[in-house]
């Protein structure tokens, strides 16, 4: 994590996360009424828990555990994916919006990857200096 990066709202992956979370909630919106209570739900659920993991594990200021909440972040990542996907697949959203929420998981996905990995090497760097 590079210097400027103060709080998590400063993170590029938050910051996407969060827009990403955004975005699906608008989309829960189409769905059909009887998929208020099912589908609905779970997808915001899921929408919502990957920017809250890349926060909570930003405040736990150790880098196992920050990496541990943003793997969890990914998990939920993909579960939101597969609400997506099943959305569109059974017609009860319009393809181009779910299409449109896929690319952004993918974005969503590369920049936590990345984050991941930043945090592991800063992890290695930290423990060879003491």
């Amino acid at each position: 994590m590079s210097g400027s990066v103060q709080r998590f709202e400063d993170l590029i992956v938050w910051q996407k996360a969060h827009r990403l979370m955004l975005d699906t909630y608008k989309f829960s919106e189409l769905l059909p009424k009887e998929e208020r209570y099912g589908r609905c739900h779970q997808v915001r659920r899921s929408v919502s828990s990957t920017p809250s993991n890349i926060a909570e594990g930003f405040g736990r200021y150790h880098f196992q555990e920050n990496i541990q909440f943003s793997r969890q972040a990914r998990g939920s990542l993909e579960e939101t994916v597969n609400h997506i996907i099943a959305a569109r697949d059974l017609n009860q959203a319009p393809e181009d919006i779910c299409n449109g929420l896929l690319k952004q998981c993918d974005e969503v996905r590369i920049l936590l990857n990345s984050y991941i990995k930043s945090l592991k090497e800063s992890k290695r760097l930290n423990n060879s200096i003491t």
